[in-house]
This record gives C-alpha cells, structure tokens and sequence, in this order.
C-alpha cells in the first residue's frame, strides 16, 4: 500500500500556481547567493567571471563551507547579505551557509550576534531583525528573519499550529549512506537527549512510559521520500512534524542509512556480511564517518577528506502563510550549497 504522505496537507501557492503534498513546481526565483564562504568568500568578486560550468569538479571538494574562525564581522554580513534569497516588508530569508552556528556563547561569531550589523546592511535602519525559524549549525539552507515582532509573533502561531495539525512547513533535502527500503513512508520515534561519556547525545527510547515523556523524551515524526538513488545512495526529501535536536539525523540512521557527513549518528550503523544492523545508541561514541572504498572513489576522496565531508542536509523549502487567512501559504525555495551538488554530480543523482 501507498504510503500517503502529510495527508492533511493542503495546496501550496507557488507564484499563483498550486503545489500539493509531494508534487513538484515551479520554484520562486531565489536571489544569487554567495558561491562561497570563508577565506574565500573575500576573492568572491574576483573569481565571478571564470566561474566554471555547474557541475564540473573542483579541486576543492567541499567549496562553499563557511569558517566563521577565518571571517572577520564585516566579512560576515557580507556573506549574509550575499545569501539573501527573498525580502519582503518586514521578512527576510537568508540561505544559510552550513558550519554557521545560529547562537553561542558570548563573543562567538553566530548569525545572532551579527544581527544587528546586517539589519543596518539591508536598509532597516533601527527595525532589527530577530530569528524566527532557523536550523543547527551544521545544517545549511534557509533561515527565516524578521524586523516585525507582531509577523514574528504571528508566523511563530502559524508554525506551531501546523505543527498540531499534522502540516509540514519545512523540506529538507539530504543525501544518505545507504537506500531506504521504501521509496517513501515515515519514521516515528520516541527521542531523549543524555550526556554519555561527556557528550550530549540523542538516543531513541523503546515504548516510552508516562513518567519517561514527563521527564523529556518526546515522541518524534517525519515523513521522508526518495527522489533519486544510485552508488549505494540517495537523495532524499524530508519533512519533520515534530521538533527535537538532530531528530533528521537519528531518525534516518534508524532507517540504516545515515545522512552523508553525520559524524555522530552514523557510527550506530554497522555491517556485516554486508547486511547492516543497528549499535545500541547508548554505548556507540561519535566517530567520524566511516565511507567504503567504492563510495570514496565515486566521490573523488581520499579518506583525510571523507573525514571533513560536511552533512548533506539541507534546508531547501520554506512554507509562510498567505497575506489573508483563506490564502493557501507561500512557498520558498534555496539552492543547495556547491558541496552538496558536487556530491549529486558524482553519485549521478538529478534533483529538479
């Protein structure tokens, strides 16, 4: 039987047309964003004119990476203005570069603390923009800003009523170390965070008790569907219904198919004889990815490099609510970081 994917939800308007459930569409034109961040984002306006072909390798796999250590403040908001994909009155949406942390600790270089400086960049003179919905640190994609507390006050009950009624207004786009057994479905879990060893960690629950819930572990839900697959991978579409730290990560690594560059999850998974099984989360440390030899030389790797490869997980598309209540909600969409298109070259999967 047809897994029926976020049955509830209803049509999306995209520039006027409809986009239901799973259905592809026209995208909104996102706004060019920076080709990459960091050291070299300071030789960005130097390389536009020789920029090479999309999807040709480089010599720098994992081109696009943002070293928040190598940025200067300035420097900084100037990535973040680069990667504005849409701004409208009050709202600003920003294609956030992977690596860049969303909070810290004080005097630590995050999208927070830089704020106020790109507010005065985008023209909002004293309106300064405050977060709204944005991702971790690892995550790319998009982050959702405004210098309206009354609009972040009303998309913040637009997401938490959703989110009770069964609606996604997130898709994340994420290549996995493995194939689902099912091209779509969803995965439920009971979740719980636990320092181990000195390492906070999210580890699923079996049939959680009452006074397990009371006590922080929350029952988990996303949908997921495969769009393409090949090398012993694929590209996957991902909406959560629920919200819990890393929840993407384990609840795919519980499918047996860690996300490409999950340097935590990813070791729960073993294999043996080449059927795969699950560690128990509890005694499994975080370790760095471990890729077979086939993969790595699809990807043009070497094992030092496998080390570094950042997580395929991408904040892609982005459902506001329309102007008037019986609009249906507006769809955003960011393009995938360079990295993350490089490795789709390489395995041979097409996302349109």
């Amino acid at each position: 039987m047809r897994t029926v994917l976020a049955p509830e939800m209803g049509g999306y308007r995209v520039l006027g047309q409809v986009w239901g459930g799973w259905r592809r569409g026209p995208g909104v034109r996102a706004a060019r964003t920076a080709s990459s961040f960091g050291t070299e984002a300071r030789h960005q306006q130097q390389r536009r004119g020789s920029s090479k072909r999309s999807g040709a390798l480089d010599d720098q796999p994992f081109s696009g990476l943002l070293r928040p250590e190598n940025l200067s403040r300035e420097e900084l908001v100037d990535v973040l203005r680069a990667a504005v994909v849409d701004q409208k009155g009050p709202l600003v949406t920003v294609n956030k570069p992977q690596g860049l942390p969303v909070t810290g600790k004080p005097g630590e270089l995050t999208l927070l603390s830089v704020l106020p400086e790109l507010s005065q960049s985008l023209g909002l003179g004293e309106r300064e923009l405050q977060v709204v919905r944005a991702s971790g640190k690892e995550t790319s994609g998009l982050v959702l800003l405004s210098s309206c507390p009354q609009t972040a006050s009303r998309l913040q009950k637009f997401f938490t009523h959703s989110q009770r009624a069964r609606r996604p207004t997130v898709t994340y786009c994420a290549v996995t170390d493995g194939i689902p057994a099912t091209s779509e479905g969803k995965i439920q879990a009971a979740l719980k965070l636990e320092h181990i060893d000195g390492v906070n960690l999210v580890v699923p629950v079996k049939s959680p008790s009452r006074k397990d819930i009371s006590e922080g572990v929350k029952r988990t839900l996303s949908y997921f569907r495969v769009v393409a697959m090949g090398s012993g991978c694929a590209l996957v579409q991902l909406q959560p219904l629920t919200a819990f730290p890393s929840q993407l990560q384990v609840h795919m690594a519980l499918r047996l198919c860690p996300l490409l560059g999950d340097h935590t999850h990813s070791a729960r998974v073993a294999t043996v004889l080449g059927q795969r099984f699950l560690l128990p989360a509890e005694s499994t440390r975080p370790q760095r990815q471990v890729l077979d030899e086939a993969l790595l030389s699809r990807l043009h790797l070497t094992p030092s490099q496998a080390a570094q490869l950042p997580l395929h997980l991408h904040l892609h598309c982005l459902y506001l609510p329309g102007a008037r209540p019986r609009d249906p909600p507006i769809k955003l969409l960011a393009p995938l970081p360079s990295y993350f298109s490089r490795t789709l070259h390489c395995l041979g999967l097409h996302y349109q």
